[in-house]
């Protein structure tokens, strides 16, 4: 984990990741909390594991979180979404992709935030993956972590 660094936050912190950051480096950037990030993958693995994963969505809008949500998907059988995410796909029936999940898993809070509101607004559990600038507005699970790397959404 550590040498793909999935450790390393940004130079901006929220107000909501606080508890997640064990530290500041001396170029400004902010470490997360290892021990904390583990546990959290525990309680998302267990959560994860009581769902029929054909109506699970994991999704991504950022260029280094496709790849890894695609393998996901295919080994798991839950449904890919990446790329743009089109509103109304889980609430509007007679959109011809209308789809109902039971949870949604995102790679970034931020950068999918369109798909968090719209699952949020249907009661739906949102497991997010947050680096240090993230909101946790509608996040029902936060995974800290840096999503902003290929190596470490790998992970």
């Amino acid at each position: 984990l550590l040498s793909a660094g999935v450790h390393i936050g940004t130079r901006v912190k929220t107000k909501d990741m606080v508890p997640f950051i064990y530290k500041v480096r001396p170029d400004g950037l902010f470490v997360l909390d290892m021990e904390k990030m583990n546990e959290r993958i525990k309680v998302a693995a267990k959560f994860l594991a009581r769902m029929d994963l054909s109506r699970l969505v994991v999704a991504s809008s950022k260029r280094y979180g496709r790849t890894p949500v695609l393998k996901f998907c295919e080994v798991t059988g839950a449904k890919p979404l990446i790329g743009r995410f089109t509103s109304g796909t889980f609430t509007n029936p007679n959109y011809a992709d209308f789809f109902e999940p039971v949870a949604v898993v995102v790679t970034d809070a931020l950068a999918d935030d369109q798909i968090v509101d719209e699952a949020s607004a249907m009661g739906v559990p949102v497991v997010a993956f947050c680096s240090t600038d993230n909101s946790l507005s509608d996040v029902d699970l936060v995974i800290p972590m840096n999503n902003k790397g290929r190596r470490s959404l790998a992970i």
